[in-house]
């Protein structure tokens, strides 16, 4: 090696050394507040709200009236202690449509096209309903005192409810029956169609009522940060991924997008992954496909991530179902799906928004009847075994639609 090789070398070591070691400052750790216009994500910004990452791996939402009493009273103070500042953003519900109420003594089996469609009842009849698997519902409001929604909550006996103190000091206040994350709820907005009928969808419990979810005895932990009427934020989001995973969720559902491209979320999502959680997310309902046009966090393609594609009771994907040979991993019933409303009523409702809590159903079933499985086995077993037609195909990366029969055969040939 040469004397002016060597001496190139040694520059860039210093050089890269000297980078490593360079002080933070306000603009390193929230490069937003240098050139806000400049950023790559900065469609709906929250300018008054911050994500903010902490060295530990945890994320905080705080609030400041400027920019600059924010870097002055708490990014400053707080430098060393933090990794990444982003400004917080709006993000809203995979936009679903509503058919409305139905009254129960007009159901007939095709109400339940999905479920049969991809063989759930197969699965039920050999005692498999998704015993002692937590699911985290972060979504909208859920009704958590409906007749079969109530059971399935899983309640935290740590707390006593309504009392307004923070009985279990986990740092949340009655959070007996989950925990709302909307920092500015609609008045009057107790509950939302949206996050009831995807409750429902994953485990109304079917002796209560005729709704039949996909695992009608795994619990739920509703973690709610999108208002119906406002939407909601990231940073919301951020926190709700937080809490469900810190109260024992296994599977969690976002039936929510249109997130802009942000570090922290991205970051969350790979927290989540890193503790072995699956995460099963809408594709979107805009007819387009994510691989050249990305939603997040459907596009995000974490290992333990699965993106659901909506089919129709006729075995099509559905027309403005979101769409990806690589980014979308496979499709599920979407189109026009009965499921729980508040105040004890069944409703039909479209959108991957339902297809998702299909998928996240199906998870808890394979998971409770293989508790020692990985996400990584869960997801996989799905993805093998979905239902490919011969004369068309689903433009996902299976090329198919789920088949949870299919898929607890293939999870128990890989984990016996």
């Amino acid at each position: 090696m040469d004397v002016g090789f060597r001496s190139i070398i040694a520059l860039t070591f210093a050089s890269v050394s000297i980078s490593a070691c360079s002080p933070k400052t306000t603009t390193s750790v929230f490069p937003e507040s240098g050139n806000y216009a400049s950023s790559r994500c900065s469609g709906q910004a929250l300018t008054t709200r911050y994500i903010v990452q902490w060295e530990d791996g945890k994320f905080s939402v705080e609030t400041a009236a400027s920019l600059d009493h924010f870097k002055k009273d708490f990014l400053e103070p707080n430098l060393d202690k933090i990794r990444k500042v982003e400004y917080d953003r709006i993000v809203k519900f995979e936009r679903s449509t509503d058919s409305g109420t139905v009254n129960t003594n007009d159901l007939n089996p095709d109400d339940y096209w999905g479920q049969n469609m991809v063989q759930a009842g197969s699965v039920w009849s050999q005692g498999v309903y998704g015993q002692n698997v937590i699911i985290g519902v972060v979504d909208s409001f859920v009704d958590t005192t409906g007749t079969q929604i109530a059971p399935r909550i899983a309640y935290n006996t740590g707390e006593v409810p309504g009392n307004g103190v923070d009985d279990d000091r986990n740092g949340f206040v009655d959070d007996y029956a989950g925990y709302s994350f909307i920092s500015d709820p609609t008045p009057g907005a107790a509950v939302s169609e949206h996050g009831t009928h995807v409750s429902g969808i994953i485990a109304a419990d079917s002796t209560k009522g005729y709704m039949k979810g996909m695992a009608p005895q795994a619990k739920l932990i509703p973690a709610p940060f999108i208002d119906s009427a406002k939407g909601g934020s990231i940073g919301d989001a951020i926190l709700a991924l937080q809490y469900v995973s810190s109260r024992g969720a296994k599977i969690i559902n976002a039936s929510w997008g249109g997130a802009p491209c942000m570090d922290s979320l991205r970051n969350a999502f790979i927290d989540l992954n890193n503790k072995g959680i699956l995460v099963v997310v809408a594709a979107g309902n805009d007819g387009t496909d994510i691989d050249y046009s990305p939603d997040y966090p459907a596009a995000f393609n974490m290992p333990n991530q699965l993106t659901v594609a909506a089919s129709t009771a006729a075995d099509y994907m559905a027309s403005w179902s979101n769409s990806g040979f690589s980014l979308v991993h496979l499709a599920a019933p979407g189109a026009d799906i009965l499921s729980t409303l508040p105040g004890n009523r069944l409703g039909y409702m479209s959108g991957t928004s339902m297809a998702a809590p299909f998928v996240t159903g199906a998870a808890a079933l394979l998971w409770s009847d293989r508790p020692q499985a990985t996400a990584l086995q869960i997801k996989s077993a799905l993805m093998q075994s979905v239902d490919v037609t011969a004369t068309h195909e689903f433009k996902v990366q299976t090329m198919g639609r789920m088949n949870v029969k299919k898929a607890l055969d293939t999870l128990r040939q890989m984990v016996p």
